[in-house]
């Protein structure tokens, strides 16, 4: 008879223990814990901002030069291209100096010479947006005729200058166009004219802003 009796009080305070601790385990609703007043919904995924690179600006001067290869009918130039003006020092408003240096083939070489007669510089500048308004055009037309020798071992060399650009421009096209005359015989005062057209991207160095 004690046993009996000690067993029911071990069952009854087992059972006031476990309604003192709240609901069981296994009453909990899935996805849920107790006080939770979301049983069952996922929790929000975090947002994810992005920002936007720009792409960079090109620059064939990066390196200091560099050479191009053109070619007008039978006649093939080989240019080099360069700045005095350090690329850091290309600002919007700096007169921007450009240099080039041209020598000239020609196939069949027959032995008739290969002139210049005119070469002609376009500035554009321009944006990610795209190409803003163009500067005036500069040439250098040639005070001999037919005009200079630039066949091989002869060299044509010349600077032209790029004026201020806007503001918002990040880099700016220049833009060449060479007229060449070809003696159509060793001996012949006729000529052939060919043209031959080439560009070169410049960055525009970035605006430093003072601080207070």
């Amino acid at each position: 008879m004690m046993r009996r009796w000690v067993t029911a009080a071990a069952t009854t305070a087992l059972a006031v223990a476990l309604v003192g601790c709240g609901p069981a385990p296994w009453n909990v609703p899935s996805g849920g814990g107790v006080g939770s007043s979301d049983a069952g919904e996922p929790a929000p995924s975090p947002s994810i901002s992005r920002t936007a690179v720009p792409p960079p600006v090109p620059n064939d001067l990066s390196s200091g030069s560099t050479e191009r290869q053109v070619t007008a009918g039978s006649v093939s130039g080989a240019l080099n291209y360069w700045s005095d003006l350090s690329m850091d020092r290309w600002s919007a408003t700096a007169l921007k100096p450009v240099s080039l240096s041209l020598v000239t083939t020609v196939s069949p070489d027959d032995g008739q010479k290969v002139y210049l007669q005119k070469a002609t510089m376009i500035a554009v500048p321009g944006n990610a947006e795209g190409d803003l308004s163009p500067l005036a055009p500069t040439s250098d037309q040639s005070a001999t005729n037919p005009g200079y020798l630039v066949l091989s071992p002869y060299s044509y060399s010349q600077t032209f200058y790029v004026g201020e650009v806007p503001e918002e421009a990040t880099f700016v096209t220049i833009r060449f166009t060479y007229d060449f005359l070809v003696q159509t015989t060793p001996t012949s005062s006729e000529f052939a004219k060919q043209t031959a057209t080439d560009s070169i991207t410049v960055a525009i160095a970035a605006r430093e802003v003072d601080e207070d």
